[in-house]
């Protein structure tokens, strides 16, 4: 391999997300916001992109909180910090480091050691104090909060400048992106670098765009942060169904076991009224996920730009969204059949108390027949 660049600017961002609530109303986040820090936030939008081409469906908010120093091996730096609240109930924190006048082993160390350090296999407990901020200062913006466990975690190295002009041909030539966009410290197999760099994507001859599950490699020397954005609004929507999928895999074996129970009170006179409370207590929680992932579908509206729609369109693949998202339609499916035989049976036991009642008038007024005659 030729002799590798100098990164002359870039940055390294650690991207965790969490489901904190059913809702949040992003008008009154910019509220609080504006009262605790006594500036406005921004609604997030693609930098470098037409609103007509690639657009938020609901644009989040972006909050930038306090930098936070970070100790990665012997390198200390200060992180900066943001969270963006999507209105579907999901917050995305992201730490930036930034990586200046560094050689490419050097910024492949900085991006490995931010792994360790906040990393899915890091201390856990930086997150949880940012995640904690953010929960109470948001608490009168959140509906129905909850307290979820599933969280998502990516790691996305960028490079606005190196010390050369280079064009992406020339980049793949000159830098091993394998250990960056790997972890490992050991050499692949020929196999395992095709996949790892499979999905690679450039627009002009001088951009980049490389990514794999649970890591990206971004060069973009005109310094938006599009492909970025994509690639959070891709893992907020793997968490939102994610979180639904572990939902209704809870709630299945409950139906199950209510239907059982309010069928075996079916000969009670108060039959019809338990088969349709149960049915629409399921029509009402396939109501709200299903709204729910609907906002969560369409966070991203892709339109005109197919550049960010590939790339949109990989990130997806890759993070098996749509599997997850199938596996959250057959489940909704089968709640939605339940309440359907649970409607027809309430009717089917009101018509049939209906019936017992006229049978029981019309023995009534024979007896009473009977008696005055």
């Amino acid at each position: 391999m030729a002799t590798e660049p100098h990164v002359r600017s870039g940055h390294v961002t650690a991207l965790r997300l969490y489901d904190i609530a059913y809702a949040i109303d992003l008008g009154r986040v910019e509220s609080i916001w504006a009262r605790h820090a006594g500036t406005a936030s921004s609604r997030s939008r693609l930098s470098a992109t037409p609103a007509k081409a690639v657009t938020f469906g609901v644009p989040p908010v972006a909050l930038p909180l306090d930098a936070i120093p970070l100790q990665l091996g012997p390198l200390a730096a200060n992180a900066a910090v943001t969270a963006r609240i999507y209105d579907f109930g999901v917050v995305a924190l992201a730490l930036r480091v930034p990586a200046v006048e560094l050689s490419w082993p050097d910024y492949t160390a900085l991006l490995n050691a931010v792994d360790a350090h906040v990393g899915d296999g890091g201390d856990g407990r930086l997150w949880d104090g940012l995640l904690a901020r953010v929960r109470t200062l948001l608490a009168e913006a959140l509906e129905r909060p909850t307290g979820s466990a599933i969280e998502e975690d990516y790691l996305i190295g960028t490079v606005h400048a190196f010390s050369e002009t280079l064009t992406a041909a020339a980049l793949r030539d000159r830098v091993d992106l394998a250990p960056l966009l790997s972890g490992e410290q050991r050499a692949l197999s020929d196999a395992a670098r095709r996949d790892l760099l499979q999905q690679s994507f450039s627009y002009y001859a001088d951009d980049l765009v490389v990514l794999t599950w649970d890591r990206a490699f971004i060069y973009e020397p005109r310094g938006d942060s599009d492909v970025a954005d994509v690639l959070e609004v891709a893992n907020a929507q793997l968490l939102e169904m994610r979180y639904y999928d572990e939902l209704l895999d809870d709630e299945l074996p409950r139906m199950y076991g209510l239907v059982q129970t309010t069928r075996r009170a079916a000969t009670n006179i108060l039959a019809p009224r338990r088969f349709a409370t149960l049915a629409r207590r399921l029509y009402t929680l396939v109501a709200e996920v299903t709204e729910l992932t609907e906002k969560a579908d369409n966070a991203l509206q892709v339109t005109e730009d197919v550049y960010l729609a590939r790339i949109y369109a990989s990130a997806l693949g890759l993070f098996r969204v749509p599997t997850v998202s199938a596996a959250v339609d057959r489940k909704l499916s089968i709640i939605r059949d339940t309440y359907t035989a649970l409607y027809d049976e309430a009717n089917s036991s009101r018509a049939g108390l209906m019936e017992f009642l006229i049978l029981v008038l019309i023995a009534v007024e024979i007896v009473l027949a009977l008696v005055r005659a």
